[in-house]
């Protein structure tokens, strides 16, 4: 029969074990060994049925034995030190508290998923993952960071696989009150809500639920509640789920009702109010909406509160083509606001301006959210070195009429929260070598001196612990392998091969992620009789540990899992490569460590950063990689192979596919393999013992999310912070007048006149010469503006690359004409074509740079015509 109501029944604890409530819900237990290991001895099997989440485990432990813990002087004193360790952990200064200068105090960190921690399953891929880490590495750091998400009560589905192979989605409900989660109460004790306008005089209300991941707290918002119709409570039903609007409802409560949250947290709690906003890919660029909306409430004018919030957000996109951006129908974005719905004193056409694609190759009637968030900070970044440049080029029609380089979008390498990916084992081998507190800073807060010590760990040890952590995946995967099978229809009696599936001595490689096409998952089987013939070689054979998850509406993706899975399927191979369905967080936990290879093959440039290739480097793995991402900027061949690209402009798909493929299996055959099972003196695999040394050492320290949230912390929160102080009342407007009287002159701006001291067409290294320039500036005034000299090597097509950049100074008052006079030194410093020009940009001590409202003036006929960042 059928339950027609469920409830949580929750245990009552003996007052000896209450502290066990409070460690279960502080997500710090998923990263912290000790916690864990405590948990585990409560009760084993029901540790292991609980799926290692401890509020699950305290709801099934039977009452006898928790009575019998409380009894427990042993058990009792290391409750007491896991308590003890996690309050010096909550309240203790940390790296944060040590940093000199005026922080921010505090951030608010919105993103659509956070991956925290299989028992959270709020997270699809990357970008959640992306999430959780930087939350529990600004927890280890001691950052203040509140983050701002949703709660989806189906999660992200969960995959099987039909007996031919096709992927197959399941949603199951997840009741808050069974997760590690605390409703957000107001004093009185009812529970807190925010609410949004929606068209027609509805509303749509969401509760706040706290998930607390060390020091960090995170708001995550829930629709399904009583006060909502049906079609309001499925808002937070799904992550990525819905068409058009259910999408724009999302983002709306993500970013809208998120600010709300924030606000109602900080009252409630008195935590302090957030001095920058810092918004992770687009999905919650509305929150810069509501921030000014609260100005405009409190008198500002729109203008003055644009440059206000502008001020302390920070904007990071995560995506290298424009296909992974939300876009709405204009019609669709107007309906939800104004007066008859959300923000209903901020003019529609105000709000459509800052997200609509009006410039050059952009579709005008789109209401794009990443140009939106772009448009609302000030400070913008990649997530790498090479995805910064991709975004430069991809966004460089916001600022018109500068070069892709000038674009004001940096880069912060991702890095991955060591803590929660590095393998026990690891760990361990680690602390023996420089003790517990060494190794535990090692991997929160990086520092190359603290992994020198990898160094001195002899051969002997690091290859045992390589060998162990294979083993332990080889039992992993057969387990996975026999329940996969079974649920595909399988009996018993078909199975007894799954027992010789893989081997602990044999080279393995690992590739497990989403799968869009871009990621080709099937370019390994390319060429399938080479494939077979590197698996099934009699003296250096591979092994291939396979996962992923194709996007529900997605049949291209699910047809190459198919195919993978039917290749994998072949009794000649099956013991060889295997397919593991419903990749996620526990099993990527297994899986890293478990691998010698950890394969990447993404189109180039479309994979952002890719993180997944760190995890597993800071396990021993090696990557074998296009330089893409991250592996672009810091691969070394001490650290992996990279596999050539084929991505000249005339190279069509197929044969790019195919020669990169020819090229990953020359590595393989030539390369790899060869390394791997060689043997030196010892016995053992001297020169990649050496890889994996050099993998841990160097690579290590600059992988870790800890490094990531310092850059954060030191690049961008903290101007973020300082320039939100300095954006006063009287600040935000006189440079918001400053921006409107600058755009209404520009057209008046020119540059007359340009004249060098240089008498021929050719000069000597490091000669300087004398520039002089003569400008007119219409209605404004040489404060307002900074004339320079730009200047480089040429191209053949006079481009100026590699460019520096020399303001010239005034020198004297307008002449009848109008103009003024600028000079200034330009130094030769470089052989061979060099070339210059000379422009005008406005200045301000407000702005982050001088490209930042889009407007410049160049010595050409034709004048630059530029409305600015903020009004294109």
């Amino acid at each position: 029969m059928k339950a027609i109501r469920r409830l949580t029944v929750r245990p009552v604890l003996p007052d000896p074990l209450r502290p066990l409530s409070d460690l279960a819900r502080n997500l710090r237990w998923s990263w912290h060994p000790e916690t864990r290991d405590l948990f585990h001895s409560v009760d084993p099997e029901c540790w292991t049925a609980s799926g290692g989440d401890p509020v699950r485990l305290l709801g099934t432990v039977r009452p006898a034995r928790l009575a019998e813990l409380a009894e427990d002087r042993r058990f009792l004193r290391r409750l007491t030190a896991v308590a003890d360790d996690l309050d010096h952990y909550m309240t203790g200064d940390r790296w944060y508290q040590a940093q000199s200068g005026r922080l921010p105090a505090a951030v608010a960190y919105f993103s659509p998923e956070f991956g925290i921690t299989a028992a959270l399953p709020q997270y699809s891929g990357g970008l959640g993952i992306l999430a959780g880490d930087h939350l529990k590495a600004a927890s280890d750091l001691g950052v203040p960071l509140v983050g701002v998400g949703l709660l989806y009560r189906h999660g992200y589905f969960r995959q099987s696989l039909s007996r031919d192979g096709w992927q197959q989605e399941h949603y199951p409900v997840l009741d808050p009150h069974e997760l590690p989660l605390a409703p957000l109460k107001e004093r009185d004790g009812t529970p807190a809500h925010v609410a949004l306008a929606l068209p027609g005089g509805r509303e749509l209300r969401a509760r706040i639920w706290l998930a607390q991941v060390g020091r960090v707290p995170l708001l995550l918002l829930d629709s399904d509640v009583e006060e909502n119709d049906p079609g309001e409570r499925g808002v937070t039903d799904r992550l990525y789920g819905g068409g058009s609007e259910h999408r724009l409802l999302q983002e709306m409560l993500l970013g809208i009702g998120g600010v709300r949250a924030v606000r109602t947290y900080c009252r409630i709690t008195g935590h302090p109010a957030p001095e920058v906003f810092h918004t992770n890919e687009g999905h919650a660029g509305f929150l810069g909406l509501e921030r000014i909306a609260e100005l405009c409430d409190a008198g500002s004018d729109f203008g003055s509160a644009l440059e206000a919030v502008r001020a302390g957000t920070v904007f990071t996109t995560h995506t290298p083509v424009p296909a992974g951006i939300d876009r709405f129908d204009r019609e669709l974005v107007a309906r939800h606001f104004g007066p008859d719905a959300e923000l209903p004193r901020i003019e529609v056409e105000r709000v459509l301006r800052l997200g609509m694609e009006t410039y050059p190759g952009g579709e005008p009637n789109l209401f794009n959210m990443a140009v939106m968030g772009l448009r609302l900070a000030q400070r913008a970044n990649g997530v790498s070195v090479l995805h910064g440049g991709v975004s430069r080029g991809m966004f460089a029609g916001l600022w018109p009429g500068f070069d892709a380089d000038e674009v004001p979008i940096t880069s912060v390498t991702n890095g991955v929260h060591a803590p929660t990916w590095v393998a026990p084992e690891v760990f361990r081998l680690g602390a023996r070598q420089i003790g517990v507190q060494r190794a535990e800073d090692a991997l929160a807060v990086g520092g190359s001196d603290r992994w020198d010590s990898v160094a001195d760990i002899p051969d002997r040890d690091i290859w045992e612990l390589r060998r162990t952590l294979r083993a332990q995946l080889v039992e992993e995967v057969r387990e996975r392998l026999r329940a996969s099978w079974r649920q595909r229809g399988a009996g018993t009696a078909e199975l007894g091969w799954i027992d010789d599936a893989l081997d602990p001595d044999v080279l393995t490689i690992g590739f497990a992620r989403r799968v869009p096409s871009y990621k080709r998952l099937t370019l390994m089987l390319r060429d399938r009789e080479r494939l077979t013939e590197l698996l099934l070689h009699p003296e250096r054979p591979i092994q291939i540990v396979v996962a992923g998850k194709a996007h529900p509406a997605d049949d291209g993706g699910k047809r190459l899992v198919q195919e993978l899975v039917r290749f994998a399927d072949d009794a000649r191979v099956r013991h060889r490569i295997v397919f593991l369905p419903d990749y996620g967080m526990a099993m990527a936990q297994k899986l890293y460590p478990g691998c010698d290879i950890w394969l990447n093959n993404p189109l180039r440039p479309l994979e952002a950063c890719g993180t997944s290739g760190m995890k597993a480097a800071l396990n021993g793995c090696l990557n074998l990689s296009v330089l893409d991402g991250w592996w672009d900027e810091w691969y070394q061949p001490d650290f992996g192979w990279a596999i050539p690209t084929a991505d000249g402009a005339g190279t069509d798909p197929d044969r790019r596919d195919a020669i990169e493929a020819d090229a990953l299996y020359d590595l393989l055959e030539q390369r790899i393999t060869p390394r791997f099972y060689e043997r030196g003196a010892s016995g053992l695999p001297d020169r990649w013992l050496e890889m994996v040394r050099r993998t841990l050492s160097l690579l290590g320290p600059k992988v870790l999310a800890g490094r990531m949230v310092r850059e954060y912390v030191e690049r961008l929160y903290t101007p973020a912070a300082e320039a939100h102080r300095a954006m006063d009342p009287d600040s935000a407007r006189g440079l918001a007048e400053w921006k409107a009287r600058v755009r209404a002159a520009w057209p008046g701006v020119s540059v007359d006149h340009v004249e060098t001291s240089a008498a021929t067409a050719s000069a000597e290294l490091g000669t300087t010469l004398a520039l002089r320039v003569r400008v007119k500036l219409g209605d404004l005034a040489p404060e307002d503006v900074e004339v320079q000299a730009v200047s480089g090597r040429v191209d053949s097509e006079d481009r100026i690359t590699d460019a520096a950049r020399t303001p010239l100074k005034p020198v004297g008052g307008p002449d009848l004409e109008g103009r003024w006079a600028y000079e200034g030194p330009l130094a030769l410093d470089r052989t061979g074509p060099f070339g210059y020009t000379v422009r005008v940009l406005p200045a301000h001590r407000l702005l982050a740079s001088g490209v930042e409202t889009g407007l410049v003036a160049v010595p050409s006929g034709d004048l630059v015509e530029a409305a600015g960042l903020l009004m294109r």
